[in-house]
């Protein structure tokens, strides 16, 4: 063999470690647009019965797992309860309901922990506690963008609610009772309670549309932040009256542990987290 690795007999060494050139560079070629393909997955249509899919798929997972999710939503709702509390107790009651109004905003991100279990439980694996509450993936630079987006729209809901409020009386209502009184019974609460509920379905509806997806997918996969937000659109887009109504479910069942001060949230966050967890795995392929 010669110093150019040729054999006697000509050259097939050399032919051969072409032929493996050539057929690594094809491999790379059709690895790009793969790649890319992949940054945006395709989505898929579903009936109007899916969100009791979800809802029932959820609930089957928390009884898998009862224990750890259990204690997972109940610090999240005792850290909600002893906000709302000591923002009452400080007269500052109208506070207290904006950030329990904007509590749909962030609570996308505050369950990385169930989707991780979600996820966990599709493998056939035993979720616990330590594990839901550091999720690697949850710690990303792609889940922190989401989720400083979603801090500034909660920001602004506070904003946009103060100053609806502050346009409809010049008076302070610094007890829950006297703000449920002005609200309900007087013009301006009436004016009030339609503006603010308009402005803020139409931004929490826009949330919703680029996170119900983004935020599980953004801990399932390595994809980034655009790939994720357009993804969750596109899979709302495709499915408005499903995702209406998944939406709807979602807001009357924190609607429901709101009103009892947050003690049914200890059960019903946990099942949304799941749920939420069927609702991607249904939705992108």
């Amino acid at each position: 063999m010669s110093e150019t690795g040729e054999t006697p007999g000509g050259g097939p060494v050399a032919g051969g470690a072409a032929d493996v050139a050539a057929q690594g560079a094809a491999r790379a070629a059709e690895a790009v647009p793969a790649r890319a393909a992949g940054l945006l997955p395709p989505v898929r249509t579903v009936g109007m019965g899916a969100p009791f899919r979800w809802l029932a798929g959820g609930w089957s997972d928390l009884r898998k797992a009862w224990i750890p999710c259990l204690i997972y939503g109940g610090v999240l709702a005792g850290l909600s309860f002893l906000t709302s509390l000591v923002l009452v107790l400080t007269d500052a009651s109208f506070l207290a309901l904006v950030l329990t109004c904007g509590f749909v905003f962030i609570a996308p991100m505050l369950g990385m922990g169930l989707y991780e279990a979600g996820r966990l439980i599709e493998k056939g694996e035993t979720p616990t506690l330590p594990r839901m509450a550091f999720v690697k993936r949850a710690f990303s630079q792609d889940v922190a963008y989401l989720g400083l987006f979603l801090l500034l729209i909660y920001l602004l809901w506070g904003r946009i609610a103060q100053l609806v409020y502050g346009l409809s009386t010049w008076n302070l209502h610094d007890s829950v009772s006297k703000f449920v009184t002005f609200a309900l019974t007087t013009t301006e609460g009436h004016t009030m309670l339609m503006t603010g509920s308009l402005i803020g379905g139409v931004i929490a509806f826009f949330t919703y549309m680029i996170v119900v997806v983004a935020a599980p997918m953004l801990m399932d996969r390595q994809t980034n932040v655009f790939a994720a937000t357009v993804t969750s659109f596109t899979a709302v887009a495709a499915n408005p009256l499903p995702m209406a109504l998944w939406a709807v479910l979602i807001v009357l069942l924190l609607l429901a542990s709101a009103a009892t001060a947050f003690a049914l949230l200890v059960i019903v966050f946990p099942l949304l987290g799941l749920a939420s967890w069927r609702a991607y795995r249904d939705l992108v392929g």
